[in-house]
């Protein structure tokens, strides 16, 4: 089973970026699972129903959001008719304050009879918001999850510490294909096979104008550092660029073989 993950897809260049990248990736590869952080699909700050829409329409198999996935109020009500929209699985969850959407989902390859992926996302709570423990909440749900008799599960890790992440991994070794870290907007080149069979990469970066902060026109990072005073931040304008990995898992056993990391420039039309 090959699945390609693409990292914060940021603004209308990431999303150029993500489109391209799909056509030439998808066929090279054979790839069966696409899955794309969008959280910061629109202008930066959360995703509106119709790029949802349109991404699914790719191909996408599963989009997950993050700690931006409240900033587009449209995108709310879209969550409770579209289950592969992501949110992360460990927000507080109860039934006088239930929160929209799903953290899981279980997909099937539309090609290959029988192969099926879990997606889980988690956020993690270093120099983040404190939700329930990432750490607990992932492996009840992937309890579950074998319960159901799935194999292949990816966890998108959603977090800022690198060793929030790594620990993370490491905990979660042999319990699921892969852990792919999202949300700094910058890759890591850590990508492995750990000792039970997890691939794993602290982050897989962003999709968007790579020359920028993190997606940010450049000028008006450096500015709010300079003043310390607020600053609207703007989305970087230029040609995009994406940043990925494709990860190969064995079908019956769960364990991944290799993890193969992606960051390239690509040309708009």
């Amino acid at each position: 089973m090959k699945i390609l993950m693409f990292g914060d897809t940021f603004a209308k260049p990431g999303r150029d970026a993500v489109r391209i990248a799909m056509t030439k990736l998808v066929p090279a590869h054979s790839v069966d699972f696409v899955i794309v952080n969008g959280e910061n699909m629109c202008h930066g700050n959360g995703i509106l129903p119709e790029m949802a829409q349109e991404f699914f329409d790719l191909g996408v198999d599963v989009i997950t959001l993050g700690n931006h996935a409240w900033d587009q109020k449209a995108i709310i009500p879209y969550m409770a008719t579209q289950p592969r929209l992501l949110r992360p699985l460990n927000y507080p969850n109860n039934d006088s304050h239930p929160t929209p959407g799903k953290g899981s989902i279980v997909v099937e390859n539309k090609r290959r009879t029988g192969a099926r992926l879990a997606v889980v996302q988690v956020m993690g709570r270093v120099f983040m918001d404190s939700l329930d423990c990432p750490f607990q909440v992932a492996e009840k749900e992937v309890q579950r999850l074998d319960g159901l008799g799935v194999q292949c599960i990816l966890v998108d890790f959603h977090g800022e510490a690198t060793s929030e992440k790594m620990a993370f991994a490491h905990y979660m070794d042999g319990k699921v294909s892969a852990v792919v870290g999202t949300h700094a907007h910058v890759q890591t080149a850590d990508e492995r096979v750990l000792a039970l069979g997890t691939a794993a990469i602290t982050d897989v970066g962003m999709s968007g104008c790579f020359d920028s902060v993190i997606g940010v026109k450049k000028e008006l990072s450096i500015q709010k550092f300079l003043t310390k005073r607020p600053v609207k931040y703007e989305p970087a304008e230029g040609p995009g660029g994406y940043g990925a990995v494709l990860i190969d898992v064995d079908d019956r056993s769960g364990r991944a073989r290799s993890i193969q990391r992606f960051r390239e420039p690509v040309v708009t039309v």
